[in-house]
């Protein structure tokens, strides 16, 4: 298996960028495969996310040697996420990204819940793979209703477009968003990239939407942004949550350029668009400098060794595929619950006067003013029915009728659903 420390680094001046090679030929929404689209749009919030770690690190040290060797290494960063960003082309709509983001959120959700080692991370996984897919689903309804785009012509099929756990119930008081952390000494490396790149992606997509969904051409938009952007905030809590605090700055950049290797050398195996790959193979070969410049950082500054905290062969590689089955067994399984603390619950074995009754009575109290339901409401209302794209029934019979927005799963005490 590949080992980034055996690799000879390149020079780090060898890594800065000319505006030729920074800015790309951008991919043809029309014709690029899914999978392409979600690795550029992964890639995207994983740079995203190193270079805003390190501006925090350069903000929370004093020693200035140290600051600039962080800040040669943040400038290479950007200019990684520059390259990969402007990929995306001027003819994309935001909602059509939009479409994108989401299906990295199913996809790469599902593939690290199935390739995660620890009970209690996959669990957390698990439990926002639902709330993502449902988010998709909502974002579908409104791409055709605005802009008559069927988002299955997007996906392609490889990910199923239909209600998740509804976006109504998934607004929880804030103290039920701060899970347990990992001990990153004790930890197995998939359930420390696991964490640093889930927290990454949802990260990319908090920041996304809070972003660009102001700038959404109607109000009914605008409000489902705002209101998914909000359910973001709960993701990134919850995932960040996972990162060990204990870990020192010098230890998560390790960390952080470990994972950035760990990512483009399993993606420029997997690429298939060779307009690409290249670039995957270009941008490993820079963060193989990355690493092995924190590598020596972490022994001068912290007399620490990277073989105390990385194996340095790579695990198994990501790779985004088809995970359809897998989400229908989590939705069977686990669309009522909640959390609760640390803690997943359902929603049923709460207590009458629990906070996120409380919360939701708070937030939803009108629920003829939530934009999620709002967006399905108006569709089944123009076009008799909701947009879907499922390749049998619902698994969960509570969320078969394609004519009603059911607004109490997950959401209120009642009888538990009949699955199928």
């Amino acid at each position: 298996m590949f080992n980034p420390f055996d690799e000879k680094p390149i020079p780090l001046d060898d890594m800065f960028m000319d505006w030729e090679t920074i800015y790309p030929k951008p991919y043809c929404k029309n014709t690029v495969d899914p999978y392409t689209k979600t690795r550029i749009i992964l890639m995207n919030g994983i740079e995203v996310e190193s270079a805003l770690f390190a501006h925090q690190f350069h903000r929370n040290c004093s020693n200035n040697d140290l600051r600039r060797d962080i800040s040669v290494l943040r400038r290479s960063e950007q200019q990684q996420q520059k390259l990969i960003n402007w990929l995306s082309p001027i003819d994309e709509t935001i909602l059509e990204t939009t479409i994108g983001y989401e299906h990295v959120a199913v996809d790469l959700t599902a593939w690290l819940a199935q390739n995660e080692p620890d009970p209690y991370v996959k669990q957390t996984l698990d439990f926002a793979l639902l709330e993502d897919f449902d988010h998709l689903y909502r974002y579908a309804n409104l791409l055709d209703l605005d802009q008559n785009v069927p988002a299955h012509n997007l996906v392609r099929n490889y990910v199923e477009i239909t209600p998740g756990r509804p976006t109504i119930a998934e607004h929880r008081h804030p103290v039920d968003t701060v899970f347990g952390y990992v001990d990153f000494k004790k930890a197995d490396i998939r359930s420390k990239l696991n964490s640093l790149i889930i927290t990454a992606a949802e990260q990319q997509t908090m920041n996304f939407y809070m972003n660009v969904g102001p700038n959404y051409y109607n109000d009914l938009g605008r409000q489902l942004y705002q209101e998914i952007a909000l359910i973001e905030e709960e993701h990134v809590t919850q995932y960040g949550s996972l990162l060990d605090p204990n870990a020192t700055w010098l230890e998560n950049l390790l960390l952080h350029q470990y994972m950035e290797c760990y990512l483009y050398y399993s993606f420029y195996q997997n690429e298939i668009d060779m307009n690409i790959k290249p670039i995957w193979e270009m941008l490993l070969t820079h963060e193989i400098a990355h690493l092995h410049k924190s590598a020596d950082l972490l022994a001068k500054y912290e007399n620490k060794q990277w073989e105390q905290f990385i194996p340095g062969p790579f695990p198994k590689l990501l790779q985004f595929h088809d995970t359809k089955d897998y989400v229908r067994k989590v939705l069977q399984e686990q669309v009522e619950l909640t959390g609760d603390l640390e803690n997943v619950k359902n929603v049923n074995v709460l207590s009458d006067n629990h906070r996120f009754f409380q919360y939701q009575n708070r937030v939803n109290h009108d629920i003829n003013m939530v934009p999620s339901h709002t967006v399905i409401r108006e569709h089944q209302r123009k076009h008799r029915k909701d947009y879907r794209s499922e390749k049998d029934v619902h698994p969960v019979e509570a969320l078969e009728d394609r004519t009603t927005d059911n607004t109490t799963i997950a959401r209120t005490k009642e009888k538990a659903p009949q699955f199928v």
